[in-house]
């Protein structure tokens, strides 16, 4: 197998030369990890998929966590909406990388053939081809672990079980992390957003996927299998980060939220939660 998806959002999205790209990608997280107090390792992260320019510096604050990662993670499963092709169920490509412009990154075929095994996952690489929800976070993701192999999930109209028990299949160690991506509210003025936005956090912080409504969140489908399984496997979480594109590089009379939020694995003789260590709850 040696197909590879090429990069269909570079130039767009975040910058299509490898020098501008490294570097837009390096000074958000420097400026991330300047900010974020020590943390323990996450399992997951739930992060933003807009342009750069408004949601670069929010992702980065999730991302900033992962380098101590560097050497532990080999396996990234990536979920996130599908919002070109209509999906039934849950979507993973054929191909055998998908590239950026900081190279390519190989694809865990052997995770996806596990997941293949499940009813409610598809093999298919149109859904992929155009979709922004998942290469954005790829820079990021080569940038703070450089070497690892990509599970890469669409999700389309799935329950929330469909997408837990997709994630169960390839949860795996600590060399596993998962992503999902997803932006908050669109389109509203900016006091409606910071609203809508407080009560989507406080769900997330609640590990309650059941608070969540179409409306909250663009990629409300993965973030309820998310929370879903991060409350039966007893996870913590943390907000790192709550702002929108009025915050950002945009209008404020419509704008799109943008957060993020760490999961961590504990031991039952943990007594503390990761947030107690300093930082921040959100931003405004």
């Amino acid at each position: 197998m040696t197909a590879v998806r090429p990069p269909a959002v570079a130039g767009l999205f975040y910058p299509a030369r490898h020098r501008d790209l490294a570097a837009t990608v390096s000074d958000l997280l420097a400026e991330a990890a300047a900010e974020s107090a020590p943390h323990p390792p996450p399992k997951a992260i739930i992060a933003p998929h807009a342009g750069y320019v408004y949601s670069g510096a929010i992702a980065a604050r999730a991302y900033a966590l992962l380098a101590p990662l560097a050497e532990t993670v080999s396996r990234v499963v990536l979920i996130g909406p599908a919002h070109r092709v209509p999906l039934h169920g849950l979507s993973v490509p054929s191909v055998a990388a998908f590239e950026t412009p900081l190279g390519a990154v190989p694809l865990d075929r052997e995770a996806i053939a596990a997941l293949l095994e499940l009813p409610h996952v598809h093999l298919g690489d149109a859904p992929h081809a155009e979709e922004h929800a998942l290469e954005v976070h790829l820079p990021f993701l080569q940038t703070t672990l450089r070497h690892f192999r990509l599970v890469p999930l669409l999700a389309g109209d799935a329950s929330a079980e469909v997408v837990a028990a997709a994630l169960e299949r390839v949860w795996g160690g600590p060399e596993t992390l998962i992503v999902v991506s997803s932006d908050l509210s669109h389109y509203l003025d900016y006091a409606t957003a910071r609203q809508l936005d407080a009560a989507t956090c406080a769900s997330i912080e609640a590990l309650d996927p059941a608070a969540l409504r179409w409306e909250q969140a663009c990629g409300r489908v993965p973030l309820t299998g998310l929370l879903t399984l991060a409350r039966r496997r007893g996870l913590a979480v943390e907000t790192l980060d709550l702002r929108n594109s009025g915050d950002t590089a945009g209008d404020r009379r419509r704008v799109v939220g943008y957060g993020a939020w760490a999961l961590f694995e504990r031991s039952p003789a943990e007594g503390t939660e990761p947030g107690e260590a300093g930082t921040g709850r959100q931003r405004s």
